[in-house]
């Protein structure tokens, strides 16, 4: 593949040069040849060919971020080494598995 992308810019570049001497050339003329015929399909070809390879990549990435998510989800954690000495009340569990209530209770005007 990338004997092809070297061979089209070389194309594109003698199509530009060409352009620059040309009598009735110039300088732009050359510069939009080359980036019209030589940049701009060689960026669209290469980004089209090159799909298959980076959502290949994508799903790996992704593959590798689910494993370990589930590496430490499966791990038992070790909370009592972190957390520092509790009292007896703190270290009791909560049988409904229910989130912890708002400590700070609203405070409302008063009407």
């Amino acid at each position: 593949m990338l004997i092809v992308i070297v061979a089209w810019m070389y194309v594109a570049l003698m199509m530009a040069i060409a352009e620059a001497f040309h009598p009735n050339g110039g300088l732009l003329g050359a510069l939009i040849t080359f980036v019209m015929y030589g940049l701009a399909p060689v960026a669209l070809v290469t980004y089209l060919m090159r799909a298959p390879t980076r959502r290949k990549a994508i799903k790996a990435a992704e593959a590798a971020q689910a494993q370990q998510r589930a590496a430490a989800q499966d791990a038992p954690a070790d909370t009592d080494a972190q957390a520092p000495a509790a009292s007896a009340e703190s270290a009791q569990t909560d049988a409904s598995q229910h989130p912890p209530a708002d400590p700070v209770a609203p405070v409302r005007k008063e009407a």
